[in-house]
């Protein structure tokens, strides 16, 4: 399955780890690139440029396929901005193929990045700011609907509708994020105009991800209804799995913004632990609605050679449909 994000990363086929705070990490990433996809290292795990570097020397010496890395310019209590530099700086030294920019855009590290001859995307919620990301001179776009995990942008427009969207407008690579789970997903987005898909979610349950078994148990009971829409009234909306935790924050933003109450309830070291000790109603997962997708624990090479072989099967018998 050739596409331009296949030829321009050297990839098998066209299928992206997303970041993935606390998961995206060595093990995990090498396993998604040899499996052919694209594995991804998330800087956000690292508190220093050095460990990242370390990360991503351990990454090379599970696989010689490419890698990326997400970096994530979102204010942060954690990540000063001397740190987001280092991870820049670190990503161009170790010559990864691929930097994925969620957030602000990274205007200050474009020449060093390209001069570097690493690739770099920014991840959209809105065809304006798709426009603008091709201005500043990125190598290709993530269309992310408002199916996605994590921080979609508060447009709440579809995959469905971003992806054809920003494809039919764009001259760089479009790459669908956002509700993609399966071979449909992946069919679906090559249809609308994407060069590939960007996955995060599917990726928990994988038995290369370094998850609780009550995590992805629990993904697997849950349907696409049970996730929700946290801290929109601070700005900051973020799509996650419901639990007694989220109502907890729903709770609270309904009685008026009160970041004090709600910013113990969202750190990301509460969800670091859950990770671990597998507490599925004391933290915020940030999931997406491709959990009602998602009905088993498999491996990546599995997940991935089904995908790719499931959406070629939908795409001829589609075109002899038609014949």
């Amino acid at each position: 399955m050739k596409t331009k994000i296949t030829e321009m990363l050297g990839i098998k086929y066209p299928i992206i780890c997303g970041g993935m705070l606390w998961l995206g990490k060595p093990e995990l990433c090498a396993a998604i690139s040899n499996a052919g996809g694209l594995g991804n290292v998330t800087a956000g795990n690292y508190d220093s440029g050095e460990e990242l570097r370390a990360a991503l020397q351990m990454t090379k010496e599970l696989t010689d396929k490419p890698f990326g890395v997400n970096i994530t310019l979102l204010p942060s209590f954690r990540i000063s901005q001397e740190t987001y530099d280092d991870y820049f700086r670190v990503c161009c030294e170790e010559k990864v193929a691929f930097i994925e920019v969620s957030g602000a855009p990274a205007t200050r590290y474009l020449d060093q990045v390209h001069a570097a001859g690493v690739k770099i995307f920014h991840k959209v919620g809105a065809l304006r700011h798709a426009l603008n990301i091709e201005k500043l001179g990125y190598d290709g776009v993530f269309a992310a609907g408002i199916e996605e995990g994590g921080h979609p942008l508060n447009d709440d427009v579809t995959s469905m509708v971003l992806t054809p969207r920003i494809s039919e407008t764009l001259k760089i690579p479009v790459v669908t994020t956002g509700g993609i789970a399966d071979g449909r997903g992946l069919a679906a987005a090559l249809t609308l105009g994407a060069e590939g898909v960007m996955m995060a979610t599917r990726f928990i349950n994988t038995r290369e991800c370094q998850v609780h078994e009550n995590i992805k148990q629990e993904i697997i009971k849950r349907q696409e209804q049970d996730t929700t829409l946290i801290c929109k009234s601070l700005n900051l909306q973020g799509r996650a799995l419901k639990n007694e935790l989220t109502q907890q924050v729903l709770d609270i933003e309904a009685e008026g913004k009160d970041l004090d109450r709600i910013f113990p309830l969202i750190t990301g070291q509460r969800v670091k632990k859950a990770w671990v000790n597998g507490d599925v109603e004391g933290a915020a997962f940030m999931v997406g609605q491709s959990i009602g997708l998602i009905h088993d624990v498999i491996s990546c090479q599995e997940l991935l050679d089904t995908m790719v072989a499931d959406a070629e099967k939908i795409l001829r018998q589609n075109l002899a449909r038609f014949q």
